[in-house]
Parts: structure tokens; C-alpha cells; sequence
């Protein structure tokens, strides 16, 4: 392990139903930082194939063959697909400091998308062995309770005693327990990390608002453009930042050619500014994938539902300005 090394180490997990997203993420991340690696778990062979075939740089692909070990195969029949994924995202940030030696390493969701060089966020982490992520709720869509206060979708460690520590513990717990209920004050993978400060040494919670903006926190913010720049203001303070990355988590896509970008409020300024261009970075990921393979829709696009049910939800969605599906368009939405 180089203690001098710089490069700034990610780790991530998808399948092919999220390949668009997941390329859309490296895209961006390479766009911004100058020195990184990214090692991406292919969750299934289509994914595994396209990546490797394309051969990008600064990133390796890990599959499933190399990275499963006794423990996670033992209880992967127990686990639906979402919660395997939850179950290993601990795993495979062991995986990658073990097998490459690494100083440190970060697990990020597919689906966030970077605006600026996120070595910020490590510079504030400092000398801290774990590097936590809060939701920041905007308060009438606070979950904290349910799903808990942090986020698995940027979380950092180092490798050292107390990063480590944290880590297997964390590992532990989601292989004896990681359910999409909630069950025992425990959700998913993620609310282990609500006693986190407490529990362990050295946690940093991370302090910067570019890190971290998604659909259930945006609320709180002004987007807008300075010249070129994308900025964002907080309403309540009127201090301005650059954003870090947006968490596109509630984005779907479905196969009548039509996209939901979530069930919260979106102002006109956010739409415009971060959902508009992401889409159009998805179409481009999208025919970037389907050069190499155009055997399947990197998108994932699920049937929409349909019935009494549906269209209930789509009248309540409506009535309370949170309705938010749109015909696609090459251009975006």
C-alpha cells in the first residue's frame, strides 16, 4: 500500500438493466477527476461483456465468478435481487482494498452523476478513517426514521485499523441481515449506519452540500446557472455551492417510451438543469452500449402499471404537483 498515492479509488455494483446509468456515472466521474480508478461489480454476464469489450480507462470490471466468496454465496439464495445487491455493497469495498491494496475506497451507486471533482469530499473527510453521507430530508419527505439518517450511496473508507474495523463489522451485519422491510430498527443495508458516530472511531460525517443533492433534499436548494456554471443556493441561508453529484434515485423507465423521474416536488430550474442533461447523457450511454451490444436496453425499461390502482395514484400525483412522467424524446424529455 502506497501511502502517497493520491488517486482517488470508487467502487460500484449494477447489472445490465442499469448499464446506462452505470456508464453515465463513469462518464461524468472522468469528466471532473483526473486521477481516479473505478471498479465495477458486474452483477450479469450481458453487463460484464459490454465493459469489458469496451475497455475503458481507469476503470476495472470485477465479476461475480471472482468476487463472490463462501459467505456471500450461502446467502444469496435467502435474498431477493435488490437485497443481494445491499448485502454485497459492504463486500465489495472489502474486495477492492484487500485484492488491489488499496489506501482507501468509496462505494458510489450507479446512479449518481458528478458536477465537480469530488476529491473535495475526500480533503474534508482529512484524517478520518470512514466518510458518511446524510440524506438531508427536506422535512415533509423525511424517511430517516424508516430507511435511516445516512445514505449508502457515497461512503468512504480507509485502510486503516479504525476504517477496517468499521467495515468488516458492517460487512458482518448485512451478511446475518440485509432485508428490503423494516425490522428491529434495521432496513436494507443502511440503517446500520445510524449509530455510526457513537460506535465507531474516527467517522466523518461528510459537511459539504454539493455532496449528496437527490430528489428528496433538492427542495431545500435554488439551481441556476452562473455563466456556465451550475450552482445551487440553499433557500433558508442563501449560501451558494457547486454541486458534487446528484443521486438520480427514483428515476425510471418504461417500455411505452415514457420516463418518471420521481414522486417529489422538481421545480422548472431543477428539471431544466440536472434531469434534462442527465437524460440526454443516458441516450448517449445508451447507443455507446448498443454499438458494442444492441441485444438489450441498458435502461432496464419495465412495463407501466396499469388499472384502477394506477390510475388512483396517477389523480392523487397529479393533484398534489408530484407527477412527474414524461414521453422520452432524443433530446431528453
Amino acid at each position: 500500500m502506497n501511502e502517497r498515492d493520491t488517486t482517488l479509488y470508487y467502487c460500484t455494483l449494477f447489472d445490465s438493466n442499469y448499464l446506462s446509468r452505470g456508464l453515465a456515472m463513469y462518464t461524468s466521474l472522468a469528466a471532473v477527476c483526473s486521477d481516479f480508478h473505478l471498479y465495477v461489480f458486474a452483477f450479469d454476464d450481458k453487463c460484464l461483456s459490454v465493459l469489458r469489450k469496451m475497455a475503458l480507462p481507469h476503470l476495472t470490471v470485477i465479476s461475480l465468478a471472482e468476487f463472490e466468496d463462501p459467505e456471500l454465496l450461502k446467502v444469496k439464495p435467502t435474498r431477493n435481487r435488490a437485497e443481494y445487491c445491499w448485502t454485497c455493497s459492504s463486500s465489495t469495498i472489502l474486495y477492492c482494498i484487500q485484492q488491489f491494496q488499496l489506501p482507501h475506497c468509496t462505494y458510489i451507486d450507479a446512479d449518481l452523476y458528478f458536477y465537480n471533482d469530488p476529491r473535495v469530499l475526500m480533503e474534508e473527510m482529512g484524517n478520518h478513517s470512514v466518510l458518511i453521507t446524510e440524506h438531508r430530508y427536506t422535512p415533509q419527505y423525511d424517511k430517516s426514521r424508516l430507511s435511516g439518517k445516512y445514505c449508502v450511496q457515497y461512503i468512504t473508507f480507509r485502510n486503516n485499523r479504525w476504517g477496517m474495523e468499521a467495515l468488516q463489522w458492517w460487512r458482518n451485519a448485512c451478511l446475518d441481515w440485509c432485508y428490503d422491510r423494516h425490522e428491529d430498527g434495521k432496513f436494507g443495508d443502511q440503517k446500520y449506519l445510524d449509530d455510526w458516530t457513537t460506535r465507531f472511531m474516527n467517522v466523518w460525517v461528510m459537511e459539504n452540500p454539493g455532496g449528496g443533492l437527490a430528489l428528496w433534499n433538492i427542495q431545500q436548494y435554488d439551481v441556476f446557472k452562473n455563466g456556465e456554471k451550475l450552482r445551487c443556493r440553499e433557500i433558508s441561508t442563501g449560501k451558494e455551492f457547486d454541486p458534487i453529484f446528484y443521486h438520480f434515485h427514483y428515476l425510471k423507465y418504461f417500455t411505452d417510451n415514457t420516463i418518471e423521474l420521481g414522486r417529489r416536488i422538481i421545480t422548472p430550474a431543477v428539471k431544466k438543469l440536472f434531469y434534462e442533461p442527465y437524460i440526454v447523457e443516458l441516450e448517449k450511454s445508451k447507443r455507446q452500449i448498443q454499438a458494442t451490444d444492441p441485444s438489450f436496453d441498458p435502461h432496464g425499461a419495465r412495463p407501466r402499471p396499469a388499472g384502477l390502482k394506477a390510475t388512483l395514484v396517477t389523480i392523487w400525483r397529479k393533484l398534489r404537483n408530484v407527477y412527474h412522467i414524461y414521453p422520452l424524446k432524443e433530446s431528453g424529455i
